[in-house]
């Protein structure tokens, strides 16, 4: 044990904010303590991120490793606040502070009467639909799988509903191509685009594969698709550039990858037959001072047996944790400070929305084109592909948010050493209840041997 009056602060989320965080306090002589409630503390980059993004995640892991496995820093995985450690404990265990990094893990619900009764009954939500192809081809995994029909329906109109559109061709095409006897990988497909492969193979004419191609739905234009990011302050001239960058960038994606695309319209309710959902009622939306507006005269309909909801991802509501509308009761959204304790930060996308720390908009100004267009796989085809920089923003909110909560800590009395100690003990308790002896044995023991 050290024997030295000093502060300790806990992290609940081990990902790209949470370890910024940890490392930027751990390099302060704050002891850290990181809760994660996963094996491995890789969060949406692991989860969340498609796995056709193979050396960017891979990237990513190493540095998220580097950032915990170091002095200072002790790593409690499988721990989940809310089941395995409660939040009112935690406070009263004496911390000198405590960061909220576990992430938007919580589908926004789908805004139909009665959906919630329909959900693995053919309506999906996004996060647990991208949990199941990124770690669907492990031996391993025990979870639910899915299979994607023909015609799948995507709602949204973001990144992530592209991802789930492109989920859903590119396994639609990886059947059909091995229905002829041609084998490709997803990445290759994912990689070239669906007509380049096509064409590789001797089909000149993806539409001879018989594929019913997927539908992506949004209740707004295209040009209003959040693709791309105006930066703050833009004018009006700058938006207008960004709707044509908006509408380029989904032209792109659909010149590639061949779904299509549905704009202006409003899911009103879900088609059902015999327990299952079979397709969506829509109604046509007209734009009226920015917003979506329901023409009710105007019903079209849509039918597949699956349908994803990708509407967005909001943080989960926790025991002890006081809620404000669907986020954390913040007193300060610049800060993270949590209003109804002293001393408690929340940072990434627990926060998300509401872009709280300003430095993530600089970056956000000077790299989202770029980035957008590498992330979706459009890029020129004689540019290879580079996303690095995508976690750069949560990390530039949990820096400065690190940086807030190093200082707000330095302004707070030393724990004395026997409290420290204490609360280690606490923590090597749990560690050797799950299994845990040090990061790299850890990390060795529970990552699959077939991992992308």
């Amino acid at each position: 044990m050290v024997d030295a009056n000093r502060h300790v602060v806990a992290i609940f989320g081990g990902a790209s904010a949470g370890s910024t965080a940890a490392e930027i306090l751990a390099a302060r002589g704050i002891e850290v303590i990181v809760f994660e409630q996963n094996l491995r503390p890789y969060g949406k980059i692991e989860d969340g991120l498609p796995r056709w993004h193979r050396d960017q995640r891979r990237m990513e892991y190493k540095r998220i490793d580097g950032k915990l496995d170091r002095p200072g820093v002790h790593v409690v995985p499988r721990t989940r606040l809310g089941t395995d450690i409660q939040f009112d404990d935690v406070v009263r265990w004496g911390f000198s502070a405590v960061l909220l990094a576990n992430g938007a893990w919580r589908d926004r619900p789908l805004d139909i009467p009665g959906a919630e009764a329909w959900v693995d009954r053919g309506l999906v939500y996004q996060n647990p639909f991208i949990y199941w192809f990124n770690h669907a081809q492990e031996a391993a995994y025990a979870g639910r799988r899915y299979t994607i029909p023909p015609g799948a329906i995507c709602i949204g109109g973001g990144l992530a509903s592209i991802d789930v559109v492109k989920v859903f061709q590119l396994e639609l095409y990886g059947q059909a191509l091995a229905a002829r006897g041609i084998d490709v990988t997803m990445h290759d497909l994912e990689h070239a685009g669906i007509p380049a492969t096509c064409l590789k193979h001797g089909i000149t004419d993806p539409a001879a594969l018989g594929v019913e191609d997927s539908w992506l739905v949004y209740r707004r234009r295209v040009e209003d698709m959040p693709v791309a990011t105006a930066p703050p302050g833009a004018s009006a001239e700058q938006l207008l550039k960004i709707e044509v960058v908006r509408k380029k960038l989904l032209a792109k994606a659909q010149e590639r990858y061949l779904f299509r695309v549905r704009p202006l319209a409003l899911p009103v309710a879900l088609l059902t037959d015999d327990d299952h959902v079979v397709g969506v009622r829509f109604v046509e939306t007209e734009m009226r001072d920015g917003k979506a507006v329901a023409r009710e005269e105007r019903p079209f309909e849509l039918h597949s047996s699956l349908v994803v909801s990708s509407i967005g991802s909001l943080p989960e509501p926790l025991p002890g944790i006081v809620m404000k509308g669907t986020f954390y009761d913040y007193a300060d959204w610049d800060t993270g400070a949590y209003a109804p304790v002293p001393g408690v930060f929340g940072v990434g996308n627990v926060v998300t929305g509401r872009g709280n720390i300003k430095a993530s908009e600089h970056h956000a100004k000077d790299v989202a084109h770029w980035l957008t267009e590498h992330y979706l796989g459009v890029q020129a085809t004689d540019v290879a592909r580079s996303i690095e920089g995508l976690s750069k923003g949560s990390e530039a909110r949990a820096e400065a948010a690190a940086t807030q909560v190093a200082d707000y800590v330095e302004t707070r009395p030393l724990l004395a050493a026997a409290a420290a100690d204490a609360l280690l003990d606490r923590i090597r308790a749990r560690q050797a209840e799950v299994g845990y002896h040090g990061y790299a044995s850890w990390m060795a023991t529970v990552t699959p041997p077939d991992a992308e």
